[in-house]
């Protein structure tokens, strides 16, 4: 999350008492993330966050906000999005695609165990599930074709090793997508950015899934690969840690099997999620854009991420 758009108390309060969701007592901007402008805000009614989108459009957010709400009614811990007296869940505010949800309870844990990585893995088959009698359909924004048409933009600022390794990939990825093996994987709604800080936890147990705006209609197998490279490795060094991805794989397959082909291609998506993050890194860090408060991720973490995961992939 950052500041992109300044919003003051008074804005803020007047938004609010369309939505009916209390009196405004503080608003702070969040500072992590780098894609919306993000607000905390308390009322007397509770706790919240207020999102103005910065790249999604009108258009496009209806898919994500109604995911948000079919997963919420389908009893998966998420954000709520807030209705105002109309039923309509995307406002605007400052001329920006806007919306308010319930902060969830707890904190993010960026040091996990092997039992919150089965939590995760649990949730995340039971999301899938869910997902699958959402109506909506949008593709997967920072899929295949944004990578093909990123990667350019990008090979100014990078080595020849580098190069050579992000081009290498890129072809072995639209070799994969192209495969019969690929096109019969298992696919629905998916969040595709589920990371260690996208998550919740209180007391130990796990409280919620938020941030669905990178979600997508792809494989799920593309999420479970974006969760392995997160959640299961060493964050230093990119190796996988074999306890902790067991036990999300064990927990996620306790909900839903894997299928045959999503058994064999693992490794695939676990080399598709590194370099989706590579990608998109490389693109926010050399090609930023102005913020009130912006902290670009280092791109150089999801290259060691992929490295790793071409020399030790995880096999089932």
């Amino acid at each position: 999350m950052a500041v992109f758009t300044e919003v003051s108390f008074d804005e803020a309060a007047a938004f609010l008492n369309t939505l009916n969701l209390g009196q405004l007592q503080s608003i702070k901007g969040a500072a992590g993330g780098i894609e919306n402008t993000n607000y905390f805000i308390d009322t007397s009614e509770g706790h919240y966050v207020l999102t103005l989108f910065e790249r999604l459009t009108f258009e496009q957010l209806p898919f994500y906000l109604h995911l948000m709400k079919h997963l919420a009614g389908s009893g998966i811990p998420v954000p709520n999005p807030a209705a105002d007296a109309n039923g309509a869940i995307l406002h605007r505010l400052k001329g920006k695609p806007t919306a308010a949800v319930n902060k969830l309870p707890g904190h993010s844990e960026l040091a996990p165990t092997s039992d919150h990585c089965a939590q995760v893995g649990e949730m995340l088959a039971r999301m899938h599930l869910a997902g699958q009698s959402f109506e909506q359909e949008q593709p997967n924004l920072r899929g295949l074709p944004w990578w093909n048409d990123t990667v350019p933009l990008v090979l100014p600022y990078i080595t020849t090793a580098q190069r050579s390794l992000i081009l290498g990939e890129l072809a072995y990825q639209n070799h994969i997508a192209a495969s019969s093996a690929y096109r019969s994987l298992p696919r629905g709604a998916i969040h595709a950015d589920l990371f260690r800080d996208n998550v919740m936890f209180e007391n130990g147990r796990l409280t919620g899934f938020f941030d669905f705006y990178f979600a997508g209609c792809d494989t799920f197998l593309f999420d479970i690969g974006v969760c392995l490279n997160d959640w299961c490795i060493d964050l230093d060094h990119g190796t996988q840690d074999a306890a902790r991805a067991n036990a999300f794989l064990a927990a996620y397959q306790r909900i839903r099997s894997l299928t045959a082909q999503e058994r064999t291609l693992l490794p695939a998506m676990q080399r598709a999620g590194a370099l989706r993050f590579w990608i998109s890194r490389l693109w926010d860090f050399h090609l930023p854009r102005e913020a009130a408060v912006l902290k670009a991720h280092d791109p150089t973490h999801f290259e060691r991420v992929l490295r790793e995961r071409l020399l030790h992939p995880y096999l089932l």
